[in-house]
This record gives C-alpha cells, sequence and structure tokens, in this order.
C-alpha cells in the first residue's frame, strides 16, 4: 500500500519505539522518559536539563518522532519496495511551508540548508560578476559574512550597513541602495540578537531602485508571523532543524513567481525532471537527442537537486501540521512574556542586553565579555542556553514555562 502520514502514524503503533542503533539505546537507558508538555497539547521528551536553546536546535516532538519510526520500520522492512509512495508526503509537506509563509505551492521548493538556499539565489542571478553591487547588513547570519566577503574578492561591489544601537537602520539601507543594485541579502530575523527587519519596507526600497531582496527566514518561519506576499520578498530560504521543529540536511527556498521566468537554472538535477523519455536503450523510440525531457515549471524546477531527506520529510509532516493548527500568533504570544521578563531582570544583574526591547523574535542575547566562562555553572545548574566567546542567547519555545525563565534569571545572578 502507498504510505500517507496516516499508515505512517499507524505503522508507529503497530511498530512500537525501537531504537535506531545502539548509542541511541545507551542514551534513552540513562534518560528518565518523561515527558513535558508545550502548547497546543504538543509533546516532548523531558530531561533533567531547563532547555532554553530551540533556537540552536529545536526538540523533536513525540509526534514527530512516531512519524520518524514508522518511515524506518518501513525501509528496513520493504527496502526498494515499490509501494512506498513518497510523493503525497512531498507535496503536502511543502504545501503546508508554502501556507505557513503565505506562498503559493509553486513558489517553494526543498534545499538542504538555508546556506545552500542562499548560495543557488545569488547563483540564479548570474553572481558573482565583476562590479555587481549587493547590500548586506552586520546582523546577517554569521555564514553569510563569509560568503559576501569571498564576493567582494570575485571583485563584485559589497556594501555592508553596519548596525546602530544593535539595529538596522532602515534610512542606511535606502542610502546603500543605488541605481543598478542587484540585491540585498539580510535575515529577516537576527541569528545574533533577534533583531527584526521591516521586510515590506526595505522590499519598498529596494524595488523603488530596480533591486531584489532575499531574506534568511530560518529564524521566523515558525516563530513569528512571516507573508512572503504582503512584504513583497523576492527570495527566501531556511532550515528545517530550528523552529520548523524538524532536523539538518532539509530545508526550502522561496522564489517570487513573477520572477521564475527572469532567473537562470543554477544546477540541473534529477528532481527538477518532470517528463523524461530516453533514445538510447532497447525498444526506447527513435530521437535526435539522447533523450527528451521537460522540467517542472516552477521553484523545484529551477532549484531541485538530487535526492533530499525523506526522514526529514516525515518529521516536517507531523511538525508543519502542528504549527498551521496552533498557529505561529500564538507561539509568539506564548514566547513574548518569556522574553520580555528575560530583558527586563538579567540586565539588573549586569548583563547588558542587545536585543532590541521592540523585538518579537523569541530571542534575548547579551554580550558578555569572556562568555565561555560561564559554562561550567551552567551545566552544574542543568541549563543549555547558547553560549558563544562573547555572549549569550536564550530562544525558548513552546514547550518552556515561566518557572524556567525564573530558573535561569536565578543561576545566572550568582554567577
Amino acid at each position: 500500500m502507498s504510505m500517507n502520514r496516516r499508515s505512517f502514524l499507524l505503522a508507529a503503533g503497530a511498530a512500537g519505539a525501537a531504537p535506531l542503533c545502539g548509542r541511541a539505546t545507551d542514551v534513552l537507558k540513562q534518560t528518565p522518559l518523561r515527558t513535558m508538555q508545550g502548547l497546543g497539547g504538543i509533546e516532548f521528551l523531558a530531561n533533567k536539563e531547563t532547555y532554553l536553546d530551540s533556537g540552536t536546535m529545536h526538540p523533536i516532538s513525540l509526534g514527530a518522532k512516531a512519524t520518524l519510526e514508522a518511515y524506518v520500520q518501513h525501509r528496513m522492512r520493504n527496502p526498494g519496495s515499490a509501494s512506498f509512495d513518497m510523493d503525497p508526503i512531498r507535496e503536502r509537506v511543502l504545501s503546508n511551508f508554502a501556507r505557513l509563509i503565505n506562498a503559493d505551492r509553486d513558489e517553494v521548493t526543498f534545499v538542504q540548508s538555508t546556506t545552500w538556499g542562499e548560495q543557488l539565489i545569488l547563483r540564479s542571478l548570474g553572481l558573482p560578476y565583476p562590479g555587481a553591487h549587493v547590500v548586506t547588513d552586520t546582523l546577517h547570519f554569521f555564514g553569510s559574512f563569509y560568503l559576501y566577503e569571498a564576493l567582494a574578492k570575485e571583485n563584485v561591489d559589497v556594501t555592508w550597513v553596519k548596525a546602530k544601537s544593535h539595529r538596522i537602520h532602515l534610512n542606511d539601507i535606502e542610502e546603500a541602495v543605488k541605481k543598478g543594485t542587484k540585491l540585498i541579502a539580510l535575515s529577516a530575523v537576527s541569528t545574533f540578537n533577534g533583531f527584526e527587519h521591516d521586510l515590506k519596507k526595505v522590499c519598498d526600497i529596494a524595488h523603488a531602485k530596480g533591486a531584489l531582496v532575499y531574506a534568511d527566514i530560518i529564524h521566523a518561519a515558525g516563530c513569528v508571523p512571516i507573508d512572503v506576499k504582503a512584504t513583497g520578498v523576492d527570495f527566501a530560504a531556511c532550515a528545517s532543524y530550528k523552529w520548523l521543529m524538524g532536523d539538518f540536511g532539509l530545508g526550502f527556498l522561496y522564489i517570487r513567481k513573477d520572477l521564475q521566468d527572469q532567473v537562470q537554472h543554477p544546477v540541473f538535477g534529477y528532481y527538477q525532471i518532470d517528463k523524461f523519455q530516453t533514445h538510447v536503450y532497447p525498444f526506447d523510440p527513435p530521437g535526435n537527442d539522447v533523450a527528451d525531457y521537460d522540467t517542472y515549471h516552477d521553484a523545484t524546477g529551477i532549484y531541485a537537486g538530487g535526492t533530499y531527506s525523506h526522514m526529514g520529510i516525515g518529521l516536517l509532516d507531523y511538525s508543519l501540521d502542528y504549527l498551521l493548527k496552533v498557529g505561529v500568533p500564538a507561539i509568539q504570544a506564548h514566547a513574548k512574556p518569556l522574553t520580555d521578563r528575560l530583558k527586563s531582570e538579567l540586565p539588573k544583574h549586569g548583563f547588558d542586553l542587545v536585543t532590541p526591547v521592540e523585538s518579537t523574535a523569541p530571542i534575548v542575547t547579551f554580550a558578555v565579555k569572556d562568555a565561555l566562562k560561564l559554562r561550567p555553572a551552567l551545566k552544574a545548574a542543568n541549563l543549555q542556553i547558547t553560549v558563544s566567546r562573547n555572549r549569550i542567547r536564550f530562544t525558548p519555545s513552546v514547550f518552556n514555562t515561566m518557572d524556567d525563565i525564573e530558573r535561569a534569571v536565578d543561576v545566572l545572578g550568582k554567577v
């Protein structure tokens, strides 16, 4: 029979929760099998940690775990089975992601990661080429610092808009964009400190001067509302292991429909092909070429490459359904009192807030010189947050409560 979400879940119930490897078995034996419930009834495996780091890697829910186990059981019992049909699940996941960001289904496709999505978009615009002008900012993703520095070495004219008071100001963007600017590349929500661009105003500035806009939405999709149609953004990409509650190795790319006939194919991948007929094998019909083919006339037909993670799709089949049912505004509202408390209390203990107080994303960052020195105390207290060289970051999610926040304030107030 074909495999859809319903049969995924039924198979999971029949198969049980078999561990996927010996190491995973050891971890589960060491972990109390308690559960914690989040907004809308979603459940996660609880452990001894207070986990406030979902913006680094979101826990996988028990419901998503069931879909994954059903897929693994099917692959173990029916390797190469022609009865397994991934197409309906894939289409449902792509359609649900499109709904989440208010895109049309044919405007989205799978990519390996946010970074790979950004790379594909640049290549589809013909970048790099000498003299092209690109605008980006210093609250964009860290990995993109390397990307645009590298493009500058390829004789691309890159303008960096620098943060002031931990924000990127619209007048600075407007001043940076000029006639002939090819692209503005930014993070809709900054991974560094949660700063949120007014994406519509950025797009209005860009489009008035003939430029296009790419948005990294990895810290927006799933935790703050994003509407690609209302903002007018031209391109976007994100991975799924953060607020989409999926896993590594699978993400999404968005391209506005009216641009699809104007961009180049940056890659030529098997999954772009819609129809295919060879002319070189026994019993093939004759033809002038080795094969005739047609590609999909959508985002997949431009950007798709080779195989993608079926396990990742299984996880997203559950989590995107959850996000759409609960609603991103409800998720945002759940996080707001938690982040407000962090913004108001930790500065009283000498922590330098670098997240704008008006930010509505579930990200709160403090500048802390030599922050790595805090790790032993945090580990001893079983408190998990992002700790970088000179900053700490909190990213609460749907399962966190005010008790978690008060505990974090208490622990850090004593270090």
